[in-house]
Parts: structure tokens; C-alpha cells; sequence
């Protein structure tokens, strides 16, 4: 089927959606108060009324939920293009080539953002397109050098190219317009480590790690700063910061789930090896904790 038709299927099951929910609004409605009106010394019972009171209201929010739905699709598709909500879900499923046609309409549209162009910039380059993937993140710093995302954009140009100093200098710019951004600091210090230089990537994982960091991010920045601290024989924070990587464990699978996108690239053999050393020093941790 279509994205075309999902789109209509969808529109329409919403519609009859709401067509029932104002049909049980209303016929609830119009039965409790004519039975109050045909028998007023026989009335629904307080409990029955509570319960019919109950269902309109759930059936009234359901109704606004329905709507705030309605609303936020509309608002996307005249922001980012009719394209880009299925091209996103395709992307997660790692389907790039599917999405960028999608992406390329949103662009036609009218639609060239700054979200758009970072999801053309990904799909062109994992389906192998590096000079189109290339163009698209320059044309993103282009059109919005003041949006730390197109930079971000840039630098995953850069990324799956190993590009890894030129991915490092659009990471800096991007920290300099959101110093704030605890995952641009942790990208910034992943490409600083690829570049070569781990005394910035180390700087870069403690800026990271002052804020809240998602489970994939924060396993991998803070097991590069347990072995930092390790060698540095700073035992105390090392054991921090490996208890750190113990909690957000779960967070290599969303790495280890991307890696056959990036088969065949330098970087994901990198990659690879990174998630590997982590699973195996995870693995002798466990191991150590069950003999201790």
C-alpha cells in the first residue's frame, strides 16, 4: 500500500472516529435528560448518572485528543512537507532509499528546513550517495548558519565520509550556538576520538555528562571517561563513572541496531569496534562483581 493511501486510510478511520465519539456524545446526552423528562419521579440513579457523566467525558477528550492529533499532523505536513512524517518512520526502519523521494517532495513543496535537509543528508549517505549527502548538509549551513542542527547535519555528512576533523570543526560550531545541547557535546567528543585527540574528546564527555544524557549516549561517553579515569588512576571517579555505564547498559542496543546501516563505512567498522570493547568490558565487570 501507498503512503498516498496509508495517509487517506488514515484521515478516514480518524474521521469516522470522530463521527462515532459526537454520535455517543450526543445520543447519551439526549437519553439522560429525556428520562428525566418522561419519568421525573423515576430518575437515573446517582450511580448510573456518574457512569454516563464518565463516558461523555472520556468520550469528549477522546474527541479533543482526536482533534490536538488532527492539528499536529496539519501543522507538520505545512511546516515540513507532506513527505516527512513517513519519511522518518522509513528512515528509522533504515528504508533510505524509500525515503528519499519523500524528502525530495517536501523540498518542492516549498519545505527546505533545516529537519528536512538533516534527514536528506542521512538518507542520501546510507544509501551511498556521499556527493548528494554532501551538498544537501552544505546547503543546510547555508540556508541556516545560526541553527546548531545544520551544523550537526554537516558533521554526520563528514561522519560516514571519516571525515573526522572536518566533523570535529562543524561539531565546534554547532556548541558554540547550543552549549546547552548535552548530545552535541557527546558527538562532538565521539568525532574527537576518532580524529585522534583524547584529550578534547575527554574534555568534551565531562562537558556531556553535567547534564541528562539518553541511555545510548550516556554508555558510551561514560565508559570512554571510565577509561580515561582509569589510566589517569583516578579510581574513585572511575568507579563513578563505570557505574554510570552499568545503569545506561541498555542504550548499546539502539547502536548496535543502527550498525547495519552503516556496513560497508569506516566509520561503522569503528563503530563496531567501540560497541564490542564495550560489551566485553561490560561482560568482565559482571564477571568480576559475581567472584567479589
Amino acid at each position: 500500500m501507498s503512503g498516498r493511501w496509508r495517509g487517506l486510510l488514515l484521515v478516514l478511520t480518524m474521521a469516522l472516529a470522530v463521527v462515532g465519539l459526537v454520535a455517543f456524545i450526543g445520543g447519551v446526552t439526549i437519553e439522560f435528560f429525556a428520562a428525566r423528562i418522561r419519568s421525573p419521579f423515576d430518575a437515573v440513579s446517582p450511580a448510573l448518572a456518574v457512569a454516563l457523566a464518565g463516558l461523555c467525558l472520556a468520550a469528549m477528550m477522546a474527541l479533543v485528543w482526536f482533534g490536538l492529533v488532527g492539528l499536529a499532523l496539519a501543522r507538520q505536513t505545512r511546516a515540513l512537507g507532506s513527505g516527512y512524517g513517513e519519511a522518518y518512520r522509513l528512515i528509522e526502519s533504515f528504508r533510505f532509499r524509500d525515503a528519499i523521494p519523500l524528502l525530495e517532495r517536501s523540498i518542492h513543496e516549498g519545505k527546505e528546513t533545516a529537519e528536512v535537509l538533516m534527514l536528506l543528508t542521512s538518507a542520501y549517505a546510507y544509501s551511498g550517495q556521499l556527493a548528494k549527502a554532501q551538498a544537501t548538509a552544505d546547503r543546510a549551513v547555508q540556508l541556516f548558519p545560526d541553527d546548531p542542527d545544520a551544523y550537526v547535519t554537516l558533521a554526520n555528512g563528514y561522519r560516514l565520509q571519516a571525515a573526522y576533523d572536518e566533523a570535529v570543526r562543524a561539531l565546534q560550531q554547532a556548541v558554540e550556538l547550543a552549549p546547552e545541547q548535552p548530545v552535541i557535546w557527546a558527538e562532538l567528543g565521539f568525532m574527537q576520538r576518532f580524529a585522534g585527540d583524547e584529550v578534547s574528546a575527554q574534555a568534551s564527555f565531562e562537558k556531556a555528562a553535567h547534564y541528562s544524557l539518553p541511555a545510548s549516549y550516556a554508555v558510551r561517553v561514560f565508559y570512554h571517561l571510565w577509561q580515561a579515569y582509569q589510566r589517569q588512576g583516578k579510581a574513585t571517579w572511575a568507579a563513578r563513572a563505570l557505574a554510570r555505564v552499568m545503569n545506561a547498559r541498555d542504550g548499546l542496543a539502539a547502536w548496535r541496531g543502527g550498525l547495519q546501516a552503516l556496513k560497508g563505512t569506516t566509520y561503522g567498522q569503528s563503530l563496531g569496534y567501540e560497541i564490542l570493547a564495550i560489551e566485553r568490558s561490560l561482560a568482565d565487570a559482571d564477571a568480576a562483581s559475581l567472584r567479589a
